[in-house]
């Protein structure tokens, strides 16, 4: 087990088909915290012309997941919700900021906001983790 945020991070991103084919980038890392980047292109474009829903969704779990993880103990969501607050369009570029509100030594509680590149909030996301009882790399507790 890693305390490394950002090697922890790293590690989970060799194995993250779904961020790298969306093209999420790791901005920023630390204890319970994440940062992330993504450009929406017009493939995630909905009927409306705006982001598909689950797009944004994808970011904000991804930034979920890459700050319950940060310390190197693997979590899963054991639940989540986003309100989404403004639409997001072709070329915007997304940050969702993660930050850890609470961690016990099995649950947390974090919460993402989604800003697009004129700092204007896109959606906010709360999402709950569930340790699982192993490290990143599959070694029991």
């Amino acid at each position: 087990m890693s305390t490394n945020a950002w090697a922890n991070a790293r590690e989970m991103y060799a194995r993250d088909n779904c961020a790298q084919q969306m093209e999420i980038e790791i901005q920023e890392m630390g204890e319970g915290f994440a940062r992330l980047t993504m450009t929406i292109t017009n493939a995630m474009l909905n009927g409306h012309k705006t982001c598909h829903g689950g797009q944004l969704f994808t970011l904000a779990d991804t930034a979920f997941a890459y700050a319950c993880n940060s310390q190197g103990l693997a979590a899963v969501a054991s639940g989540c919700s986003i309100d989404f607050v403004r639409p997001g369009k072709a070329g915007d570029v997304l940050t969702a900021t993660a930050q850890v509100r609470t961690q016990g030594k099995q649950t947390g509680v974090y919460d993402i906001e989604i800003i697009n590149q004129d700092e204007k909030t896109i959606a906010l996301f709360r999402g709950r983790s569930h340790r699982i009882g192993t490290t990143l790399s599959g070694a029991k507790l």
